[in-house]
């Protein structure tokens, strides 16, 4: 029945001279996700509306799918599209279409007129009266209700009439690549990939590092961090994935430093490395997905002690979200059987059966001049040595 979507956006509208950069990006994406289906489609914008139009058979639910994961749309409206032929002809039209989408019902309904093209016969108001008017003649069961419609039929007069009365929710937030790009700490676990996606909401490009721990962590626990990417980049775009083998780094600081300081250590390391591959990349910040207190390196001392080490701003969306928050959003982006697959990462395997919950930053810096023997050169290894994996 659909041959086209018309695509509702948010934030966009309101972004004045620069609106077009925002619409252009949402083509862009849109197109990109859309490659991914069958079928071939055409993407236009025309005043403020972006339009989707199938040039040959396509899988509508794969279609719908794929536009749903589209960051800035924040409605889908299947559409039927008809030439200006007249009055009587949209009435027909709209007759049909109401016949094909919910057969002879009783449902209430409320007519929603736009007239852009402003050489059209009737105005807007005169456009609702009288095709509410000729449904009420075709439909004995149905009645208006202006407030609370159970259908709401829209009718965009523009150089070509658009009749739709359903409006699927899309994810919202801006394109992906208007606010820059940033790399995010992706673990094996339910927060990271949820952070990453969050923030790829707001606009921004998603690289990623993780910290491998061979042998300590196994293939398999690699290639879960990589579905994890490969999940994220349906919404967020291709990933361009760094895997960091941190094994030895690990092995120096667990000889090197006190045991009950070595998660501090080691993820202020991680910062480090994950910190020197955006600057080389040309990610502007850094993304985790921490949350105060869940974990004893995600305390507000512990936090302190970890970002001492940065210089470029990092970013933590779940910064106050509650475990259950994050786990229902992991299962809305489908991470979250992929998270809870049993395989170790780094963090996990060398983790102080009693770690600092409070350090002292100066304790710190202390327990880290007993590494000043090998670490530069290890960090500069891990960082050349890092392997990359494009995803999505």
């Amino acid at each position: 029945m659909f041959k086209a979507f018309l695509i509702k956006y948010g934030e966009i509208a309101i972004k004045g001279k620069n609106r077009y950069l925002f619409e252009d990006a949402l083509v862009s994406q849109i197109r990109h996700a859309l490659k991914e289906t069958e079928g071939s489609f055409c993407v236009t914008k025309e005043q403020g509306r972006i339009y989707v139009e199938a040039l040959s058979d396509y899988d509508y639910e794969e279609a719908v799918d794929a536009l749903k994961r589209v960051f800035g749309i924040v409605g889908i409206c299947p559409v039927v599209i008809l030439e200006d032929e007249g009055f009587e002809r949209l009435a027909e039209e709209a007759v049909k279409y109401l016949k094909t989408r919910y057969g002879d019902c009783s449902k209430t309904f409320k007519v929603h007129a736009r007239r852009a093209k402003k050489t059209y016969p009737l105005q807007s108001m005169e456009v609702n009266a009288q095709l509410g008017g000729r449904i009420l003649d075709s439909f004995p069961g149905m009645r208006v209700d202006v407030h609370n419609p159970e259908i709401m039929l829209h009718v965009e007069i523009r150089e070509r009439i658009y009749l739709y009365s359903d409006v699927i929710p899309g994810p919202g937030g801006m394109p992906v690549g208007t606010n820059g790009k940033s790399m995010l700490l992706l673990s094996g676990g339910i927060d990271s990939p949820v952070a990453g996606y969050m923030v790829a909401k707001r606009g921004v490009k998603i690289d990623a590092v993780y910290f491998h721990a061979p042998p300590y962590t196994s293939e398999r626990a690699k290639q879960k961090v990589v579905d994890l990417a490969a999940k994220v980049a349906l919404y967020a775009g291709p990933i361009y994935l760094y895997v960091v083998n941190f094994t030895d780094i690990q092995l120096y600081i667990y000889e090197k430093c006190p045991h009950e300081e070595l998660t501090i250590i080691m993820r202020r390391y991680m910062m480090r490395i994950a910190e020197e591959i955006a600057r080389k990349t040309g990610s502007l910040g850094l993304i985790t997905g921490e949350s105060i207190g869940q974990v004893a390196s995600q305390t507000v001392q512990s936090l302190a002690a970890t970002n001492e080490v940065c210089t470029m701003p990092v970013f933590r969306p779940l910064i106050a979200f509650d475990k259950e928050d994050i786990v229902t959003l992991s299962k809305k982006i489908d991470t979250f059987e992929t998270s809870i697959q049993p395989f170790e990462d780094c963090c996990t395997i060398f983790v102080a059966k009693h770690p600092v919950t409070k350090p002292n930053i100066k304790v710190i810096r202390h327990s880290e001049t007993k590494l000043a023997e090998k670490i530069d050169a290890m960090v500069k290894e891990a960082v050349e040595t890092a392997e990359l994996i494009v995803v999505g």
